[in-house]
């Protein structure tokens, strides 16, 4: 592990007020909403007051939640006590920016809809609200019910920022990242208290060489160098405890049968999420025999995971109680992490430190060879997810296969016989299908997503697959295109096999807006 680097105050002045103020709302962060409420958050959520688990996590409270949770408890028990009029005196919504509905004007090319749907999408929030967490900078949602700066999905918003020449908005979001990195030392999934105890897919270092091709590849990689050093020390955390571990594995770092390291997904609770606090519990009742806060382990690891479900976490791929995420090694978390650990040895060649390039390219070379031994299945001819308690392949078989072809990691030979399965099993008529089971799920059959068709197309590229690339690209501009002229909007997911082409399944309803499929649609018509 690299030498512990010393954050230096930024030179821009209005993120040095922010991070050297001792009173300012910036830098007081409240627990999440279930621990501060207590029964009350309890009981809001099993009594399902709201249709949708995510509204009473985000709302904000008139007063001090330790106050309204103490009226609550004398409260509860008159008979005529209301559970949701209590509620609304005590909590109100805040939409930060733009909270009027966005209206598409078809007559424009959709192209024009996306520039568009950008500023609608910029939110502003210096002021902790409730679980919102405060950031200096303006920042892009997705959109929907996810009105925060997520992690994984800003890399693909980025990407379609930059096609529309927004830099100045990719820099404020990347502003955001060094913002938390300083202050929680690592990037959680989106800037709210429940999200704080887990990460997503760490994109970050992809984030840092997007905005490197407008500033200048020397000054900032140089400039971002001491971040992308904190997730990997996140990531990387507790490697020093494997060997009392039971199946070497502690936090998100796994120690292998043969002394290799890889990583999987986690979470630091082991309780209900918040935001989905009855779909765990009944997911819980659900799975006779097994240990509850187990079980919540699992599921909120395949949060961090940014498959919140799918197949590929569960024994029985119909069955989420049969979910088992932290025992897996998930092969695309570990290429991502490879390349991390690729451009932080390309940052200090770049910088004239060759000692530590030569250090952390060693690093990503372990790492290669490893996910070459344990994620390659020669049966399946597919790069596939480790059971590393079983010491076997998970069986699943899904489009995290891309991810070797993306980071560079695959033989010829294996990104042909890829290319090859994803042609016969996974190409439908409208893209890329995310699994090849069916159980309802949204990270599963039939439906498509637009960070994984990008990932795809510019995998296959790097080995010449190119006929195939320009055939799921144009299969998933149709399908996009179809939505958007029969229903004047962008959505979250879509069904690449029906015929109606929106997306379904899951714990909420299909989401508009929507920030990735804005950026991966952006970045693909440019090209077309």
């Amino acid at each position: 592990m690299a030498r512990r680097i010393k954050f230096k105050l930024p030179r821009d002045e209005k993120l040095k007020s922010a991070l050297v103020s001792t009173t300012g709302s910036l830098l007081r962060v409240d627990k999440s909403p279930d621990e501060e409420l207590g029964s009350l958050f309890d009981a809001v959520q099993t009594q399902q007051v709201y249709d949708d688990g995510k509204t009473f996590t985000d709302l904000v409270p008139r007063g001090r939640m330790k106050a309204i949770q103490k009226e609550y408890m004398l409260a509860k028990d008159d008979p005529n006590f209301d559970l949701r009029e209590f509620v609304n005196r005590h909590f109100y919504e805040f939409t930060p920016h733009k909270a009027h509905e966005f209206k598409a004007d078809t007559s424009r090319p959709v192209s024009e809809h996306i520039h568009l749907l950008w500023k609608h999408l910029e939110k502003r929030n210096r002021l902790n609200r409730g679980s919102l967490i405060a950031l200096p900078y303006p920042y892009v949602v997705p959109g929907g019910r996810f009105a925060e700066q997520f992690y994984w999905d800003s890399y693909f918003i980025m990407r379609g920022l930059a096609v529309h020449r927004q830099w100045k908005m990719v820099e404020y979001m990347m502003k955001n990242y060094a913002f938390m990195i300083r202050k929680f030392g690592y990037i959680p999934t989106a800037n709210r208290t429940y999200f704080l105890s887990r990460s997503q897919p760490p994109f970050f270092s992809h984030m840092v060489k997007l905005l490197a091709s407008h500033n200048g590849r020397t000054r900032t990689l140089a400039e971002y160098l001491p971040y992308m050093l904190a997730e990997y020390r996140f990531w990387m955390k507790g490697r020093l405890k494997l060997f009392k571990m039971e199946h070497k594995a502690y936090l998100r770092i796994v120690q292998m049968p043969n002394g290799m390291f890889l990583n999987r997904y986690y979470d630091n609770k082991m309780t209900p999420r918040p935001e989905s606090l009855t779909e765990d519990k009944v997911t819980a009742k659900k799975a006779h025999g097994r240990d509850a806060d187990r079980l919540y382990l699992h599921l909120r690891a395949a949060a961090e995971s940014g498959w919140d479900f799918s197949s590929r976490w569960f024994s029985d791929p119909h069955d989420i109680s049969s979910i088992h995420t932290a025992d897996i090694i998930p092969v695309d978390l570990n290429c991502l992490l490879y390349q991390l650990e690729q451009t932080i040895a390309e940052t200090y060649r770049v910088i004239k430190n060759p000692l530590l390039a030569r250090k952390f390219q060693a690093k990503a070379e372990q790492r290669e060879k490893a996910i070459q031994t344990y994620c390659w299945d020669p049966k399946e001819q597919f790069f596939v997810d480790y059971n590393f308690h079983h010491e076997k392949p998970t069986g699943q078989l899904t489009l995290a296969a891309v991810f070797p072809l993306y980071a560079r990691i695959a033989t010829k030979e294996q990104a042909d016989a890829v290319a090859k399965k994803l042609q016969n099993d996974f190409l439908k008529k409208g893209g890329l299908v995310s699994s090849l089971v069916d159980n309802g799920e949204q990270w599963d059959a039939p439906n498509g997503w637009a960070p994984l068709q990008l990932i795809a197309i510019e995998g296959l590229r790097h080995y010449g697959h190119h006929e195939l690339a320009n055939e799921i690209k144009h299969r998933w501009i149709r399908l996009n295109m179809k939505v958007y002229t029969k229903h004047h909007k962008l959505v979250e997911k879509y069904d690449v096999v029906g015929e109606h082409g929106l997306g379904g399944g899951g714990e909420y309803p299909l989401q508009d807006g929507f920030g990735w499929t804005n950026g991966v649609l952006a970045v693909l018509l440019a090209e077309h």
